[in-house]
């Protein structure tokens, strides 16, 4: 397929979203049975085009005065792919697959800047959410969001239980991966421009075998400042797919006893594949059943609880979320966070440390919550950001990290991951 044929399926995809109000990742599936004679680069160029438009859905709608799926894809063509508005016009009128003709109006749009936006437009955010995010991301809270609204990289986690980052960058030459900036056990990919595919991981021997596994430097980030040690017993509460819970064995050498549970069956159900591939041999995986975790009650030295949150800190791999949260999408996101966090208190013992993580950039969910844990349960006193930090890495905690609250806030714009907000507390008494 060429370009005008490609711009056109984008539309489609979106338009396709729109109208039958279901995920990206459907309607690009759906498209590519669909349209079977459209090979992986077309399919790849595709996810590109849509996934960019709704990445910066409100800043491309205000320079086209539209957001319409053509004009999202339009502005994607010529704003971030730097087509020619009249070279692009003169394409569309030689392929019969093309879009209709772009008018003079659109030609104009997209020829010149377009008058200074409002903020929320500029962060490429959803207007309601602007006073949240000035409150909890400070100043640059602008440039937060335009952090927030570029393509991520592809991220590894090198399992130590199994291999070497050296021997994983020979593994995957190919791909030319680099260390990542911070997690000593990182790798990552660059994302490319344009049509640029995702390398597949995935099908290469060392993932198979277990060397690695596809991770976002931010979650490696907090797995490691969790801090678990050889030996310990530790609970992952919401375990999901199990990626921390592996970050968290490797990190405790197969010594001692981790816990995982989640109350979604569904959810926790690939962590059983994923703990043989790695060779993780210290996790009790706990089903979702009543009285599954009563007898951890005050014998836990660690519980991290990845809490349900609105994944806000995500936007850049999944942008349609962003223009899906509502206000009470949120409040039910708040409300769950404080009732396990309620639970998660009760298996740590004496001298404990509980671990609150979230994927999300909104202080109603990181902060504030951790300020009203710390009311209502007093016995929890703030484990120091910088002490966890060297005794993750070894390096003095790089500036503009710590919240208001004490907590640790990481973005794209300022450790080059996805957005995670992680706070530790110690019980006292």
């Amino acid at each position: 397929m060429r370009l005008p044929g490609r711009l056109a399926a984008a539309i489609a995809v979106l338009a396709d979203v729109e109208s039958r109000k279901r995920p990206v990742s459907e309607a690009l599936k759906a498209w590519g049975l669909n349209n079977r004679f459209a090979g992986a680069g077309d399919r790849a160029a595709i996810g590109n085009l849509v996934y960019d438009a709704l990445r910066r859905r409100a800043s491309h709608a205000f320079a086209m005065g539209d957001d319409s799926p053509r004009a999202l894809v339009l502005a994607v063509a010529v704003r971030d792919w730097k087509e020619d508005p009249a070279s692009l016009n003169e394409t569309f009128k030689e392929d019969d697959h093309a879009p209709a003709p772009l008018s003079d109006e659109e030609v104009e749009r997209l020829s010149s800047d377009p008058a200074t936006a409002p903020d929320y437009v500029r962060a490429d955010v959803p207007e309601w959410l602007a006073p949240s995010l000035a409150r909890g991301l400070g100043e640059n809270w602008v440039a937060e969001g335009q952090g927030m609204s570029g393509r991520p990289s592809l991220d590894l986690r090198v399992n130590t239980l199994k291999s070497t980052r050296e021997r994983v960058v020979k593994s995957l030459a190919r791909f030319d991966p680099a260390e990542a900036s911070i997690s000593p056990n990182g790798l990552t990919m660059p994302a490319g421009p344009r049509d640029a595919r995702t390398p597949n991981v995935t099908t290469d021997e060392g993932y198979q075998k277990g060397w690695f596994e596809v991770q976002d430097q931010g979650s490696q980030i907090v797995a490691a400042l969790a801090n678990a040690r050889p030996g310990e017993q530790a609970l992952d509460l919401c375990a999901g797919a199990g990626g921390k819970t592996l970050a968290l064995a490797a990190a405790m050498d197969n010594r001692g006893q981790i816990f995982a549970y989640d109350s979604d069956r569904s959810r926790l159900a690939p962590i059983y594949e994923r703990l043989k591939r790695n060779g993780a041999r210290n996790v009790q995986v706990r089903a979702p059943e009543a009285g599954a975790l009563d007898d951890l009650r005050g014998k836990m030295d660690r519980v991290v609880i990845d809490a349900p949150c609105s994944g806000t800190g995500t936007w850049r791999r999944r942008p349609d979320t962003k223009w899906k949260l509502t206000s009470d999408l949120l409040a039910q996101r708040v409300a769950d966070q404080a009732a396990v966090l309620a639970e998660g208190q009760t298996y740590v013992k004496l001298g404990g440390t509980l671990i609150y993580i979230t994927c999300s950039i909104l202080p109603e969910e990181n902060d504030d919550q951790i300020a009203a844990f710390k009311s209502a349960y007093p016995a929890f006193e703030d484990v120091p950001a910088a002490q966890l930090w060297d005794a993750a890495f070894g390096t003095l905690l790089p500036e503009g990290l710590v919240s208001t609250g004490g907590g640790l806030t990481l973005t794209p714009h300022r450790t080059a991951t996805d957005g995670f907000y992680f706070h530790a507390l110690r019980r006292t008494g």
